[in-house]
């Protein structure tokens, strides 16, 4: 009788053992960020809580545009994830004229997100990254636009001359 006791009771605990992980999309929104900040298609991450490094892995490398800017993201992308604060990045770059720039930073204050390429940077409503981008299309995948209707010499002027805004 007691070995059914402990089966019964084993089983009652079960589901309160089990934890499941957030996705790498809800980490993000645990660290006040917004999921677009990612691609569609991460198969895994590895974050360590204590010191907040982590490690992002998607299948292959992913590229798209985005209202006149070419977005790649290597198969691994890493860097330091804090409240508000994703530091020393590294497998995001951006296509700014003819030159890829890492993007080493991303900083949110209220609703921006800063951007750092180095020592430009450039602010964008964080309502623009309220979903996923699709690796190959971006946010047009379906005739949407998921940065609004701005022309590509306004975004790059963001990154070149961040005083204009």
């Amino acid at each position: 009788m007691s070995s059914l006791h402990l089966l019964i009771s084993l089983l009652i605990s079960l589901p309160l053992l089990s934890t499941s992980t957030p996705s790498v999309y809800e980490v993000l929104q645990q660290y006040n960020f917004p999921v677009g900040l990612l691609p569609v298609g991460i198969t895994r991450y590895e974050l360590d809580t204590n010191t907040g490094k982590f490690q992002v892995y998607l299948d292959d490398s992913c590229q798209f545009d985005v209202e006149g800017y070419t977005l790649k993201y290597k198969s691994t992308i890493s860097g330091t994830i804090s409240t508000n604060k994703l530091k020393d990045l590294s497998g995001i770059s951006v296509k700014v004229l003819l030159f890829w720039l890492n993007i080493g930073e991303v900083s949110r204050d209220g609703d921006e997100l800063e951007f750092s390429v180095g020592i430009v940077s450039a602010d964008f409503d964080v309502e623009n990254f309220e979903e996923s981008p699709q690796c190959g299309c971006g946010f047009d995948c379906n005739g949407g636009v998921g940065m609004g209707k701005r022309d590509r010499s306004w975004y790059l002027n963001r990154f070149l001359y961040p005083s204009l805004d």
